[in-house]
């Protein structure tokens, strides 16, 4: 069975909380710890979109 094509980038709006490589990613991105990342994707679910917005606040 082929892809869905209609799905295409639709994963990068997410951050894969269950993929330590995503969350350590993603901490390493904003300059926060795994843990801190890890609380901000329980605080405010997976997407991306709000997750780096929660991350700049963070640094503020």
């Amino acid at each position: 069975m082929s892809d869905d094509k209609t799905k295409a980038g639709r994963d990068r709006e997410f951050v894969a909380g269950g993929e330590e490589y995503e969350v350590r990613y993603f901490a390493q991105k904003h300059g926060i710890s795994v843990e801190q990342a890890e609380r901000l994707i329980e605080q405010h679910g997976n997407g991306r979109e709000k997750l780096d917005e929660a991350a700049r606040a963070l640094k503020s």
